[in-house]
């Protein structure tokens, strides 16, 4: 990144409005400190950790949520604190490359400073770093690897599949990888995991009938002389969240008691240093560690949590440290033991912001990505608009990026109404960036990309976000199954999180009038989870939409009005709607 003097100061003035302690050195340079990633070794097991890179094999933009609700004992706790918030918590200076990393602060003028985050070739640079003073650490894939950008979709999950093997993944557990269907997973893990020694493991994954393992619930590895066990914990609600007919003899779940029987075998079987590698959730994490005992630590995936510092949760036998490593290849989390006598006697923790600005690339991931990318190029970069709005997805009820889904499905298939699933994954655009073909299935890449148009009644409508809002917001996390909240066109809601189902959400509107129970309206939607359903590709709409506007620009946010939660809520900042 180049910049000239002018802008640099510029940047320094609109940094300084907005409270960013930018060092001009460093900033200037668009560095972090020159030691960023010194990691020492401490002890002698070691682990890396990173998870739902969503098939993100080049850098990208990808912006922290500003609204992360926590509710019941989640309340104001790790994952659910943004912003301001979450820098106080951790003790982490504003406009430093942490702040940047881990909050959606001044996103727009840091990212110029900071660049890109992730790219395969930039992570396997740090992998490789980290692994030199490491004897024996283990690569943890938490999954959610294979889906998510238009080659992954393309090439049938063989370009991630390759780059995983090729960054040194050790072992790895599933989420989205299911919805390539059955089949292809066997395959994957049969064949291409079997050859390079790739362990897939998940132990709550088991046949619908016998109730038989499909893949192996754990594996022992020896690192430096100490017996060490990863056990498996796929996202126990993919037949939910995703469509079952995909994986039909499958059965999922959070499945404790087998979690427990696996890690006690793993204990009599010498393993001194026990793991999870989870795609439950923070949230479900937390819980499991407190029920579960003998998990040393859990390395969770799903919610895309960055957390700069793992949870310390007690049980009946001990301590489990809970921690999460982002998404999009953002991180990647370090975790040293040092196991003596049998026993860890101490641990530290890293959880490392991938910045491609501040990593050169791996050469030889670098040429496997052009390879595999070479094919596709004139398709990924077809210029659809160039967009004047910031674009993003993740927060729990809209992101601009949605916002302009359900803006094109409204317009293209004349709805009053839309929905988009409240999927987390997706990555951001800058003011000024150019909406290519790439940029759009970042957002839309699944192999259930069918748009749809129904007839609802307005109490169907509101039975459907009342669902989707109690996925989110149960004050039981076993009990939340899937992503954020559904995301609304053409209806404005208010939403209180801390009711219980069916009570949640109010005053819906539609063009100024209430949306009435017994009413028809014509609603646009896509991912179907039933089988057999019919629709042009959401990309299809979209891109349609997009050449016709050629600039997008003030986009505006339906997001609901949101009360209940405490004007003081750590896990809400900068919202543009009140709240109370």
């Amino acid at each position: 990144m180049h910049m000239n003097r002018r802008e640099f100061l510029q940047l320094l003035a609109v940094a300084a409005a907005s409270g960013m302690a930018l060092d001009s050195k460093s900033a200037l340079a668009g560095q972090a400190p020159a030691n960023f990633y010194d990691v020492p070794r401490h002890g002698n097991v070691s682990f890396l950790h990173f998870t739902d890179c969503h098939a993100q094999l080049t850098p990208v933009w990808f912006r922290e949520p500003n609204v992360n609700l926590g509710v019941g004992v989640a309340y104001a706790k790790p994952p659910h604190l943004v912003g301001q918030h979450l820098l106080k918590y951790y003790g982490i200076k504003p406009g430093t490359a942490e702040a940047h990393a881990f909050t959606y602060l001044d996103f727009t003028e840091a990212a110029k400073v900071y660049g890109k985050v992730g790219g395969f070739a930039h992570l396997k640079t740090l992998v490789d770093r980290m692994r030199v003073q490491r004897p024996g650490a283990l690569l943890l894939d938490g999954g959610d690897t294979w889906q998510g950008s238009a080659t992954s979709l393309w090439t049938n999950a063989q370009d991630m599949v390759d780059a995983g093997i090729a960054l040194g993944v050790n072992v790895m557990t599933p989420h989205w990888e299911a919805t390539f269907g059955a089949d292809r997973v066997t395959e994957i893990v049969n064949k291409d995991f079997k050859n390079a020694g790739v362990d897939f493991v998940a132990q709550n994954i088991v046949t619908n009938d016998f109730g038989d393992q499909v893949f192996k619930p754990y594996v022992m590895k020896e690192m430096n002389g100490v017996k060490v066990a990863v056990i498996g914990q796929a996202f126990p609600y993919t037949p939910i969240a995703n469509p079952r007919y995909m994986v039909p003899d499958w059965s999922f779940g959070i499945r404790d008691d087998s979690m427990q029987k696996w890690v006690d075998e793993a204990r009599a079987k010498g393993a001194q240093v026990v793991v999870v590698l989870s795609h439950n959730g923070m949230d479900v994490d937390l819980k499991m560690a407190t029920r579960v005992t003998g998990i040393d630590a859990i390395f969770g995936g799903h919610t895309h949590d960055g957390v700069p510092r793992p949870v310390q949760v007690k049980n009946a036998k001990g301590v489990t440290l809970v921690t999460n490593a982002g998404s999009n290849g953002k991180f990647l989390g370090v975790m040293d033991f040092d196991v003596r006598g049998g026993k860890i006697q101490s641990y530290k923790y890293r959880l490392l912001p991938v910045f491609s600005n501040l990593l050169p690339a791996d050469p030889g991931m670098d040429a496997l990505i052009k390879k595999v990318r070479a094919p596709y190029e004139d398709k990924l970069n077809e210029k659809l608009a160039v967009t004047d709005d910031f674009l993003y997805r993740r927060g729990n009820f809209n992101g601009t990026w949605d916002q302009l889904i359900v803006d094109a499905l409204m317009a293209v298939k004349g709805a009053d109404a839309a929905f988009s699933p409240g999927f987390r994954w997706g990555t951001t655009l800058l003011p000024g960036d150019a909406i290519t073909m790439e940029r759009l299935m970042d957002q839309t890449a699944i192999t259930y990309p069918e748009t749809t148009l129904t007839e609802m009644t307005g109490a169907t409508i509101k039975s459907i976000m009342e669902d989707v809002a109690d996925n989110l917001f149960n004050a039981d996390p076993y009990y939340q199954q899937g992503g954020d909240m559904v995301r609304v066109g053409g209806i404005e809601y208010t939403i209180d999180p801390t009711k219980t189902i069916g009570n949640r959400i109010s005053n819906m509107m539609l063009k100024g009038k209430p949306v009435d129970a017994d009413k028809t309206y014509k609603v646009a939607g896509w991912a179907p989870v039933g089988e057999g359903v019919q629709g042009e590709p959401i990309w299809e709409v979209v891109s349609a939409y997009l050449r016709d506007k050629q600039v997008i620009k003030g986009v505006k946010l339906n997001s609901p009005r949101i009360v209940g939660v405490g004007k003081q809520n750590p896990g809400i900042a900068d919202y543009n709607n009140s709240y109370s």
